[in-house]
């Protein structure tokens, strides 16, 4: 890693980008592809907590907290640019431990999701969470709050994605994530919500990116799709050696 600062770093890269320019955080799994994905030139890159379970043999959801802390160390110990952790819903970790340990991994930021089990979070007790680890990491982590609204579904789902956006903002949030948010809702969300906004893209449409970021996105992360494509290409490579 290099000797300077990352966190300011990589909040930089969210300030001041043209509207067509957004931040494309490509998503590693593991060292390798951590590699992989700095030698094409990406500026940061963001883990996906279901590609790095996939990756450590656990259903999506199920990673215990130390291998997910040591799969994400790993990975930021293989680059020299800045990594965010997705760190699911902080794996019922109070705020000072979950701090803590997401600094020892030396990632610059994080996702926390405002979901558990497919349940929604009480908005106000997520943004209280959200404060209490704005409190004890204070400029050390770019928080990213992800909000599961357009993912679990419900009734009059742009007002409940902003109401929680425009509070986990006010609590600190650096970057608020409406994972599944259709584009067209994207203008408004990012005209609503005080802070950057995080859109879920598609490596398969590398040409709707662009597009992403003139709707208001940010910066654009991906999931566990990365990983979920190369497996693909591994099974083909399977069977071509398989036979018929």
């Amino acid at each position: 890693m290099s000797t300077s600062d990352p966190v300011p770093v990589f909040r930089a890269l969210h300030q001041g980008r043209d509207p067509g320019d957004p931040l494309v955080l490509p998503g590693p799994w593991d060292a390798a592809s951590a590699r992989t994905f700095e030698q094409a030139g990406f500026p940061a890159l963001a883990t996906p907590s279901a590609a790095v379970a996939a990756s450590l043999g656990y259903e999506d959801g199920l990673t215990p907290a130390a291998e997910m802390f040591a799969a994400v160390a790993r990975i930021v110990r293989s680059v020299s640019v800045p990594v965010s952790a997705d760190i699911e819903a902080g794996y019922g970790l109070a705020a000072k431990e979950l701090v803590e340990r997401l600094l020892e991994t030396g990632a610059v930021g994080c996702n926390l999701e405002d979901s558990v089990g497919g349940v929604l979070l009480d908005p106000h007790r997520q943004a209280d969470r959200l404060a209490e680890v704005r409190s004890f990491a204070g400029d050390r982590l770019f928080v990213n709050a992800r909000v599961d609204t357009y993912l679990l579904g419900g009734p009059d789902l742009e007002t409940g994605t902003i109401e929680r956006g425009r509070l986990y903002a006010t609590a600190g949030a650096d970057c608020v994530y409406p994972i599944t948010a259709p584009p067209a809702a994207l203008p408004r969300l990012a005209a609503a919500i005080p802070v950057p906004l995080n859109a879920h893209g598609s490596p398969h449409a590398p040409q709707a990116l662009r597009r992403l970021g003139e709707l208001g996105a940010t910066r654009i992360t991906f999931g566990p799709l990365m990983q979920q494509q190369a497996m693909r290409a591994v099974r083909e490579m399977a069977g071509a050696l398989r036979g018929p």
